[in-house]
């Protein structure tokens, strides 16, 4: 069976986020204030072959844990459907 995942890539939120904070500055620029605390981080969207749900989310799992995110840095969450 094939599955997709969406999987979203985040910096820990103890930790300084450099492109949110320039962009937060930047809406106040843009006349937008209001809009404030920016996060910038990843959205990966793949496809894996699995005999199950449970496969497909520990295989997704793995891959996050090996390569997509850094886990000192950054957290990740993902959602995994039957395509």
């Amino acid at each position: 069976m094939k599955f997709r995942a969406e999987i979203d890539v985040m910096p820990h939120k103890a930790l300084l986020d450099p492109q949110g904070k320039a962009v937060t500055s930047s809406m106040k620029n843009l006349g937008l204030p209001e809009i404030e605390n920016v996060r910038i981080g990843k959205h990966i969207s793949l496809e894996v072959e699995a005999g199950s749900k449970a496969d497909a989310e520990k295989k997704v799992d793995d891959a996050c844990k090996k390569l997509l995110a850094n886990q000192i840095m950054e957290y990740y969450e993902f959602n995994v459907t039957e395509v």
